[in-house]
């Protein structure tokens, strides 16, 4: 779904906010990434200061997925930069919300991606590899869960249990 505004959606579907079925995340997340707008199935990574697993993953075709990284909410290294941002558009990955930075936010911003993360940081990643793939995550005090799905707008980013239509 490419035409939809997050705040309609939240309107449209008071059952789901109410019954945890539809979340919204905190404001805390910048924009990064020519798409402002962008929707998709959620995969996720619990990583910690070590990005090697996020490369790993947006070097897979993303089938429009949207990738869900816990970060901790570290603000001492980017976990996402411009490389990484263009391996995300190459391959077909929706977006990238980020619970900690990001750097080269310029190039990022050159990327036919959406992305969200707490702040930019120059510092780069350990690459040991460590983390955790398809788990369920918490993002700004918000469960998300592998399968979700993700919907990201101007206004906000939406987690919901299901697909809306």
């Amino acid at each position: 779904m490419t035409n939809f505004a997050t705040a309609d959606i939240c309107d449209d579907h008071p059952h789901l906010l109410e019954d945890g079925r539809l979340a919204v995340l905190p404001p805390v997340f910048r924009h990064f990434g020519k798409n402002i707008r962008f929707s998709g199935r959620v995969s996720t990574l619990k990583v910690f200061e070590d990005n090697a697993l996020v490369r790993a993953t947006l070097e897979t075709p993303g089938n429009g997925n949207v990738l869900v990284v816990d970060g901790g909410g570290s603000m001492r290294r980017a976990l996402v930069g411009g490389q990484l941002a263009l391996l995300a558009q190459d391959n077909n990955w929706a977006g990238i919300i980020v619970d900690g930075c990001v750097r080269d936010s310029e190039e990022i911003d050159a990327c036919s991606v959406g992305v969200r993360a707490l702040a930019t940081y120059p510092q780069k990643s350990a690459k040991r590899g460590a983390g955790e793939r398809n788990v369920r995550v918490m993002i700004a005090g918000v469960p998300v869960t592998p399968g979700d799905w993700i919907y990201a707008d101007a206004d906000g980013v939406l987690v919901a249990q299901q697909e809306i239509t």
